[in-house]
C-alpha cells in the first residue's frame, strides 16, 4: 500500500476505536484510544506467533513506510498546537508568564541535565556504560512535556486555574525550547565540528526567538486577511493557512514552527477573532478547529499504541526499560521543585500544585518522533548488538505509555484532592 492509502485506513480505525472509547466512560478518550490501539498491537502479535510472521509481517512494512517523525513534526503538530494555543485566554495566561517561562525554560534545562547525568550513571552499573552525550540526548527529547498529550487530557479535568495554566502554557511552550536543546546535543553527539557557546545561542535565538517574532508576523497576516475579507464565508480556511502553509515556511526559514503556532494562536484567538468575527462565527470556528483537534489526537493516539509493532524489545534492554520511568520522573521533580521553591517565597499556590505538574507532565507522540530522527548504525556493545536509537527508542516508548497510561489515569485523584483543598472541604 502507498503512505497515502495507509493514512486513510488509519483515520477509519482512528475514528472507529475512537467511536468505541466515547462508550467508555471510564477513562480520558485520549488514553482509551491508546490502551485499545496497545492490544490491537498486542493480538496482531500474538496471532504472528501462532499462525505465522507472515501474518503481521505485512503490517508491518506497511507502517514502516510512514515517516512517524515527518507526519507529526511537520504535519500534525502544528495544526494540534495552533488549535490548543487558540483556546488560550491571554489574561490567565499573563498572570502565570513567569511560572511558565521558568518551567519551560529552565525546567527543560534542569530535567535534561538530571536525566542524563543519572542514565550516565546508571549505566555504568548496568554493564553497558554511554557517553554522556548519549544520556543527555535521551534527557533532551524525553524532557519537554508533550503539548498534545497535555491538552488532550490535563485540561479537560478541571485543575484548580493558576495550576492548569502553568501545566498547559509549559507544554506548549517547551517543546520548541526542548527541540532546540535536542538539536544542539545532536550536533555535539555525532557532529565531527565542535559546537561552540556562540553557536547554542545562536541556534537558541534562531530557533526560538526567531519563531515567535515569526509567529506574531503570521498573527498579523491573519488579522489583516480577516478584516480585508468580504465574504466572511472564507475565515475558516484562513486560519488554515497558519498551521499549513505558515508551518512550511517556518520550517524553510530555519525557525521554530511549534513556538510559531503557538505564538500565532494565543494572538489570533485573543485579539483577531473576538475582534473581527461576529459572536456565532466564533462558535463556529471553536467547533471547526475542535474537530480538527479531535481527528489529529485519535490518530495520533492510535499511531502511538500501534509503534508497539515496530519496537524490538531486546532482552538486554528491558533494565533500561524498566529504570527510565523513574529516571524521568527524578528529573521531572527536581526541575518542577526547584522552581517552586522560589516561587512559594513571592506568592500562593493550592499545596498539590507540584505533584500535578509533575503527575500531569505527560509524554507522548514528541518524545518518540525525536527519538525515531536520531542515526541508525550508532553501536553501542564492544560485539556491536546494541544500537543507540534502538535503545533510547525502547526507553521512551516505555515512558510514553507509562505517562499516558498510568500517569494520565490517575492524575484526575490529585485534582480531585487539589479542587477540594480550594473550595475548603479538605
Amino acid at each position: 500500500m502507498t503512505s497515502y492509502e495507509i493514512l486513510c485506513l488509519l483515520s477509519a480505525l482512528s475514528l472507529v476505536i475512537s467511536l468505541i472509547s466515547s462508550r467508555l466512560h471510564r477513562w480520558q478518550e485520549t488514553i482509551t484510544i491508546t490502551a485499545l490501539a496497545l492490544l490491537l498491537s498486542l493480538l496482531i502479535l500474538a496471532a504472528g506467533k501462532i499462525f505465522g510472521v507472515s501474518v503481521y509481517s505485512s503490517l508491518v512494512t506497511d507502517l514502516e513506510q510512514l515517516d512517524f517523525k515527518a507526519l507529526l513534526l511537520n504535519g500534525m503538530l502544528g495544526f494540534l498546537l495552533f488549535a490548543g494555543a487558540l483556546q488560550i485566554k491571554l489574561q490567565v495566561l499573563k498572570k502565570q508568564r513567569w511560572e511558565i517561562f521558568i518551567l519551560a525554560f529552565a525546567g527543560t534545562l534542569i530535567s535534561t541535565a538530571v536525566i542524563g547525568g543519572v542514565l550516565y550513571w546508571v549505566s555504568s552499573l548496568l554493564g553497558l556504560p554511554l557517553q554522556l552525550s548519549y544520556c543527555l540526548l535521551f534527557g533532551a527529547l524525553i524532557s519537554p512535556t508533550d503539548p498534545i498529550a497535555v491538552l488532550a487530557i490535563i485540561k479537560q479535568l478541571g485543575a484548580p486555574e493558576d495550576v492548569a495554566t502553568q501545566v498547559e502554557g509549559e507544554s506548549l511552550f517547551n517543546d520548541g525550547i526542548g527541540l532546540v536543546i535536542f538539536v544542539a546535543i545532536s550536533q555535539v553527539a555525532f557532529s565531527t565540528e565542535p559546537l561552540t557557546v556562540t553557536g547554542i545561542a545562536g541556534l537558541f535565538l534562531q530557533e526560538a526567538v526567531g519563531g515567535v517574532i515569526y509567529g506574531a508576523i503570521l498573527a498579523a497576516g491573519l488579522h489583516f486577511m480577516l478584516g480585508f475579507s468580504e465574504d466572511k464565508t472564507q475565515y475558516l480556511l484562513m486560519t488554515l493557512l497558519l498551521p499549513t502553509a505558515g508551518y512550511v515556511v517556518a520550517d524553510m526559514i530555519g525557525v521554530s514552527g511549534p513556538l510559531a503556532m503557538v505564538t500565532a494562536g494565543i494572538i489570533a484567538g485573543n485579539l483577531s477573532i473576538p475582534k473581527l468575527l461576529k459572536k456565532n462565527e466564533c462558535v463556529t470556528l471553536e467547533s471547526f478547529w475542535g474537530l480538527i483537534e479531535s481527528f489529529f489526537n485519535s490518530l495520533l493516539f492510535l499511531l502511538l499504541g500501534l509503534l508497539l509493532l515496530l519496537i524490538d524489545f531486546d532482552a538486554e534492554l528491558w533494565w533500561f526499560m524498566l529504570l527510565s520511568v523513574p529516571i524521568v520522573l527524578l528529573g521531572r521533580s527536581v526541575s518542577v521543585y526547584l522552581p517552586y521553591l522560589a516561587f512559594r517565597r513571592v506568592k500562593h499556590y493550592n499545596s498539590f500544585a507540584e505533584k500535578i505538574l509533575v503527575w500531569g507532565g505527560l509524554r507522548g507522540g514528541l518524545a518518540l518522533a525525536m527519538a525515531m530522527s536520531l542515526p541508525t548504525g550508532v553501536m553501542l556493545a564492544s560485539g556491536g548488538s546494541i544500537d543507540l536509537r534502538e535503545l533510547l527508542m525502547v526507553m521512551t516508548y516505555a515512558v510514553v505509555v507509562f505517562s499516558i497510561l498510568v500517569q494520565g489515569t490517575t492524575i484526575p485523584r490529585l485534582i480531585d484532592k487539589s479542587n477540594a483543598e480550594d473550595k475548603g472541604t479538605m
